[in-house]
């Protein structure tokens, strides 16, 4: 099923710089509109602040406006995942001409199962210039291609029009919608399902890249997110997946 709001659409190309580490690629990925990520840093709290302390980025989170305390929490837990083993959350900043403008996480659900989930969450100025599909590529690619993940999920509020688009573009098919999954300001939320995969990604992966000028793969860039700063954003700041 398609709701009828999702559009479906094209997302920019990109090149990788390699590294690896537990299995999972730590390169850093450059992408159309200038992207690029990298994994996050405890100096990115300032520029997630920017963010995270607007009302109309968390219009349809339980978290937020953030104080500067929580937002610091925030970035401390998500880099300290990167030292756990094993490593259920990879968090990553977006840059812009080396200024952070978002954020993604990918979370792994269950790794018996291969299950997985994306979020991501761009500054409001950026918002509707191909950074937050940037993000949700590289997610979806890092955890299909690194990870050997099955299925990602992702979810967004009924009313976040713009993250459910971006979803869409991605490949994502909408799966339902559940009811009062989270109590927010302005009474409870439902969440809609969206999911991809590992062959459906792949074979709109491969498409995509032999659509690419030279017809080589194409592994855009982006990041993830998931769980607490990341969970659907307004039209176009965050969006859980």
């Amino acid at each position: 099923m398609t709701p009828p709001f999702l559009v479906p659409g094209r997302f920019p190309g990109g090149d990788r710089v390699s590294g690896r580490r537990d299995g999972i690629r730590q390169d850093r990925l450059v992408v159309r509109h200038a992207v690029t990520s990298r994994r996050i840093e405890l100096a990115d709290w300032r520029a997630v602040h920017s963010w995270a302390s607007l009302p109309q980025v968390c219009r349809f989170q339980p978290w937020g406006p953030n104080t500067e305390d929580e937002t610091r929490a925030f970035v401390v837990t998500a880099v300290d995942a990167w030292a756990r083993s094993p490593q259920q959350r990879f968090a990553y900043a977006a840059l812009r001409e080396d200024v952070v403008v978002g954020m993604g996480e990918l979370h792994v659900r269950s790794r018996r199962h291969r299950q997985g989930e994306i979020a991501h969450a761009v500054h409001p100025r950026v918002c509707g210039q191909g950074v937050a599909t940037a993000i949700g590529r590289d997610l979806l690619a890092r955890g299909f291609t690194d990870l050997a993940l099955h299925r990602i999920h992702a979810t967004c509020d009924p009313r976040n029009v713009g993250s459910a688009r971006v979803l869409g573009k991605l490949g994502m098919t909408w799966e339902g919608r559940q009811r009062h999954t989270a109590l927010i300001r302005d009474g409870w939320r439902d969440s809609e399902i969206f999911s991809i995969l590992e062959d459906e990604w792949r074979e709109k992966a491969g498409a995509e890249a032999h659509e690419q000028p030279g017809g080589g793969p194409d592994r855009q860039g982006g990041n993830e997110a998931s769980g607490s700063l990341f969970r659907t954003l307004a039209a176009c700041a965050y969006a859980p997946l």
